[in-house]
């Protein structure tokens, strides 16, 4: 028998809403992963067992299940409240649909509000994004052309005069121009197209450990805790490397701008590996996915920009461009992970998450 034959509805496995069939008397005929996960149930034990053995259903969404039974009516439900086995009260959205399945009539679907509320979150936050990019891609354009021609003025201008001492004043024009086309150009870097290759994450946080390690001898260390069973994922190598480095200098910065950050040994940066299972990243369930933790003890994250620290062109940091994190964010949404930080005086916590094949 084959795999297909042997699951039919193995498509479901993939969606991050959790999914469970019922026959006519109420009886689960299947359940998704997700559904595994939500309820804490198994689908080997729990599979050919009646609904009310598994969850304590509300009347309101008896009355739909029976509806949809005998009248074909679909139903949505907000708020719902469902009890486990266990105990446990889940508040809930539920939808109910009647299907012509030979071994089901009625699809049901659930999920968690606060799922449901962070999923919409990150879908407003990647179209904000697109939007920002686009914009800032627009401006860069704009800006690109008077901008060498400001540069080329200077230099023109520089070989006509006679006095060395003016000659200082366009080196200035000079350089600045050459610091904002610098500028220029890193805004426009998220649209290079990815590379993806078998990369193993400790080979590249290796990476990004010599290279802090080297830039702040005396102010850092930079302590490993990594999973070192985790297999290898598919992404962009020097992508992968600068999210991990763009979000740790960040924290090494931090910690150099404390008062006593001169201090060997002030700072620790952690990096910590781990994996996670049934994540749902940009509303698809993965098995399997790889969490990355960029963990420091510095002064936190100002309250102010927190919900803006990924915007381009946002800092925390007197002289900082506001690209770090914001590179770091498009090319985590490049391999369709997620990236999220908690923040307070003295822990900082950058967490990564990617899907593993």
């Amino acid at each position: 028998m084959t795999e297909t034959a042997a699951n039919p509805f193995r498509g479901l496995d993939l969606l991050s809403s959790a999914v469970l069939l019922l026959d006519e008397t109420l009886v689960i005929r299947y359940i998704n992963p997700a559904a595994e996960n939500l309820l804490a149930i198994s689908s080997k034990v729990f599979s050919g067992c009646p609904l009310n053995g598994v969850v304590e259903c509300p009347p309101k969404l008896l009355a739909a299940l029976d509806s949809a039974l005998h009248h074909g009516w679909a139903y949505t439900g907000q708020s719902i409240e469902l009890r486990v086995a266990g105990g446990e009260l889940l508040k809930l959205n539920c939808t109910v649909n009647p299907t012509e399945l030979p071994e089901a009539r009625l699809l049901v679907e659930l999920w968690p509000i606060d799922q449901q509320l962070r999923a919409t979150r990150e879908e407003r936050l990647v179209e904000q994004q697109q939007a920002n990019r686009e914009l800032i891609r627009n401006l860069v354009h704009e800006i690109k052309n008077p901008l060498g021609g400001i540069r080329g003025a200077a230099q023109l201008l520089e070989h006509e005069l006679n006095n060395p001492g003016l000659r200082e004043y366009t080196q200035v024009i000079i350089k600045e121009a050459d610091r904002l086309q610098d500028l220029m150009r890193r805004l426009l870097s998220p649209h290079r197209p990815m590379q993806p290759g078998p990369v193993n994450i400790h080979e590249i946080l290796e990476r990004v450990r010599s290279l802090l390690t080297a830039e702040f001898p005396t102010i850092l260390s930079v302590a490993r805790d990594y999973d070192t069973s985790l297999p290898d994922l598919v992404g962009d190598r020097e992508q992968l490397i600068q999210v991990f480095l763009n979000i740790a200098r960040n924290a090494a910065q931090a910690i150099e701008g404390q008062p006593d950050g001169s201090v060997a040994g002030q700072g620790q940066i952690t990096l910590r590996t781990r994996v996670a299972r049934q994540m749902t990243l940009f509303k698809r369930r993965h098995r399997l996915a790889l969490e990355v933790q960029v963990v420091d003890d510095g002064p936190g994250i100002a309250e102010d920009i927190r919900e803006r620290m990924f915007y381009a062109l946002v800092s925390g940091r007197q002289g900082g461009s506001g690209l770090g994190l914001t590179l770091a964010q498009s090319f985590v949404q490049q391999h369709q992970g997620t990236i999220d930080c908690e923040s307070r005086p003295g822990h900082t916590s950058f967490t990564i998450r990617l899907p593993l094949a």
